[in-house]
């Protein structure tokens, strides 16, 4: 509709034109002098803005309905929404999230497959959280769709193989978030910034996710579900009669209730400024965030003068300080940005980016610079002109859908604001002055009294940021934002690169049954996208390889290599294998086993000292390979059996840093090969395989490494 009315405005213009003839046009301002259209005109002051009704009422249980009408289309949404403060978990984090996601996994009168079914047979759509619950249909299924969401409120029957599914999912993706930068950046920020007896510093870990029962989900249901602790937004083609009726009709029986008190003590702010790190060997790029708590009320009288300010220094426009600074003047990186969150209990402020590490430490000296530029030097009259009006478009833009208009009246019930807050937003933006945004720098950006945290290869970069803290010192953390202790493990004299590789050796079965091995079959079995998959390779000596991955009879990718020449096949396209480099990596990968190799001079061996993986102390190695590509190894000390790898594939901007984890160790024909594989860092979960079969000495038949 709107196109078609741009498109209508156009030709009747066009038309206009074509009626008149051509003349000269002349500023009625300043005659035939053109020297006008050098400059922008200045902006016009705000325009009173409109934004459209909405109406309220209370239902006798204490259930706060808005109504928001729309009758553009003929569909109706209702969001009921929770107003408890969030709870401090404990040991059991993540078990409020749970209990909103099995909300929806089946009543006590239909069971998920009806559930899901019933929703879909009225177009409609529905989900939970740990906040409330969403439905949305055509108007013509509304009271369908509110016997379904009041069934979902009242009868939820948390199934426990629901329960059991969303626990494994759970820890699926927390195995994936131990090798994601930015993941690990946000658990550390969410401690050193909340503290962990704050509900905003609480980090979900697999400890966490198993300790969760399915009684404490239940237990939170019961506690917080109750109408005197939530509000119901109905949006769409409805009037607020209609809306009353229904409300009365399918949430008046909704019974009310006690509701906790829950309060806490605030975040202390870092004094001085802390350097925190997140060690992630391989990483190439680092992770930087510069953070702290802060203390900014929604809609409070610096929510809007604050937030100019941050848009000028980084918040969301491609104009912002720190994009044109580390991006666009010093090309460390795609992007840099701010942002000053509000929040009715704790805010915060975080600027960040992604670097890479030989710019490091340059790029945190630019984060710093630019923090302490907008504190000390009042921007100019051209960046506040431009981010007011960048933020007023966001702001117009965003009418656009009804389901703001709702937004913004739950939030003035929410956080108590005046009912015309939004309506005098644009009047209020536009009166922000170079003195304000000023102001609200030196009251909420603090680039000495900072966490600054980087995620990212402790080898290549923790050592050049000891100069930013307060104290010279580096604070590490593991991936789920837990301090590690300094615990400096000496290692022996007698151990070295040679000795830990000879250990290995001897512990999957030795030199001479490594060197007997010329054939091996090895088939995992993993799942992918939702289905199953085989993943099988044969090598053969000299320097033999075919690898094939397969979904039941379909084989989606395929290579091979017979010592000379190599194939490519995927999805039955074939490509033969050319390029020198490319045959070197078939015949690197062709090797059985690669560390009878390590101790010849065309590797380099470090052993890096004694880290722990999984619980247990390893011995890392760095090991650089003769085409210079750098991967880390750990050893199991005890053991001496390999438990992880991390190297880094692809070049230039693809790179990725793949850790790979060895388990359950199994002796086949001689030789101790381990038939479990996790592989994280390529996908959003971790890639597990599972050894179907392994066959070691066995004879493969010629044409298996055929090359056609």
């Amino acid at each position: 509709m709107k196109n078609s009315l741009v498109l209508l405005f156009l030709t009747l213009v066009f038309v206009q034109c074509a009626r008149k003839p051509i003349t000269t046009v002349v500023s009625p301002q300043t005659g035939t002098d053109k020297s006008w259209r050098k400059s922008a005109p200045s902006p016009a002051s705000a325009r009173d803005i409109s934004l459209g009704t909405y109406s309220d009422f209370d239902l006798p249980n204490g259930l706060k309905v808005i109504v928001v009408e729309n009758h553009k289309l003929p569909r109706v949404s209702y969001q009921l929404s929770l107003n408890n403060e969030a709870l401090i978990e404990g040991d059991k984090a993540g078990y409020t999230s749970f209990a909103g996601e099995l909300l929806s996994k089946g009543t006590s009168t239909r069971s998920k497959a009806q559930l899901d079914e019933a929703i879909d047979f009225i177009g409609a759509d529905l989900s939970t959280t740990a906040n409330g619950i969403f439905a949305s249909s055509l108007k013509k299924h509304a009271g369908n769709l509110l016997q379904l969401m009041t069934d979902v409120l009242y009868n939820p029957s948390f199934p426990e193989e629901e329960f059991e599914k969303i626990k494994k999912r759970s820890l699926s993706g927390l195995a994936s978030a131990k090798t994601n930068p930015e993941a690990i950046a946000s658990s550390i920020r969410s401690i050193v910034n909340y503290g962990k007896n704050h509900p905003y510093g609480e980090v979900q870990t697999e400890e966490t996710v198993k300790a969760v029962k399915l009684e404490d989900c239940k237990q939170y249901y019961q506690t917080y579900f109750k109408p005197n602790n939530a509000y119901l937004v109905i949006v769409g083609d409805i009037t607020p009669a209609e809306a009353r009726v229904q409300a009365e009709e399918y949430f008046g029986k909704w019974k009310s209730g006690q509701l906790a008190d829950v309060r806490y003590n605030a975040p202390e702010k870092p004094q001085g400024r802390q350097v925190r790190f997140g060690n992630k060997d391989g990483a190439v790029q680092s992770v930087i965030n510069v953070t702290y708590p802060i203390q900014l009320i929604p809609g409070g009288e610096d929510a809007i003068k604050s937030s100019v300010m941050n848009t000028i220094l980084g918040g969301g426009i491609f104009s912002g300080r720190l994009m044109q600074n580390l991006r666009e003047k010093r090309a460390y990186t795609y992007g840099a940005r701010s942002t000053l969150s509000p929040d009715r209990l704790v805010g915060n402020f975080n600027a960040f980016a992604s670097v890479r590490n030989e710019v490091t430490d340059s790029a945190v000296t630019e984060f710093i610079y630019e923090m302490e530029r907008i504190v000390k030097e009042p921007v100019t009259e051209a960046d506040l002109s431009l981010a007011k009006s960048s933020m007023a478009g966001n702001f117009g833009r965003s009418l656009e859908s009804p389901q703001t208009i709702a937004s913004f009246a739950l939030n003035t019930f929410r956080y108590k604001l005046p009912k015309e807050y939004y309506n005098n937003y644009l009047k209020n933006l536009d009166a922000v002055t170079v003195e304000d945004v000023q102001m609200m720098a030196r009251k909420y950006i603090h680039p000495s009294n900072c966490n600054l945290i980087v995620v990212g290869s402790k080898e290549n970069v923790a050592d050049k940021l000891k100069r930013f803290d307060e104290d010279g010192n580096i604070d590490f953390y593991d991936p789920f934002g837990r301090k590690l202790e300094e615990k400096k493990i000496d290692v022996a004299d007698n151990i070295s690169p040679a000795s830990i590789i000879n250990d290995y050796i001897e512990a999957i079965g030795g030199k001479e049954a490594l060197a007997g091995v010329t054939t091996m079959y090895v088939a995992m079995n993993t799942s992918m996208m939702g289905r199953e998959a085989t993943i099988e390779t044969w090598k053969a000596s000299p320097g033999k390889l075919t690898t094939k991955m397969s979904m039941g009879p379909m084989v989606l990718q395929e290579q091979r290599f017979d010592g000379t020449k190599g194939m490519q096949s995927q999805m039955g396209q074939k490509k033969m294998v050319t390029e020198t480099a490319e045959l070197e990596k078939l015949k690197g990968q062709a090797v059985f086993f690669e560390q009878l190799l390590y101790l010849s001079d065309k590797y380099q061996l470090t052993l890096s000292g004694i880290e722990s993986v999984e619980g247990k102390e390893c011995y890392k190695l760095k090991i650089m390979a003769p085409d210079s590509t750098v991967s880390f190894e750990f050893y199991d000390v005890k053991t001496n059996l390999l438990l992880r790898s991390v190297s880094t594939q692809g070049e230039g901007d693809r790179q990725l840093t793949l850790t790979t984890d060895y388990s359950n160790y199994k002796e086949v024909n001689g030789v101790l090969i381990p038939h479990s594989t996790s592989i994280s860092g390529a996908m959003p979960v971790p890639l597990v395989l599972e050894a179907a079969q392994i066959k070691v000495n066995d004879p493969i038949a010629p044409e298996v490494f055929l090359v056609e």
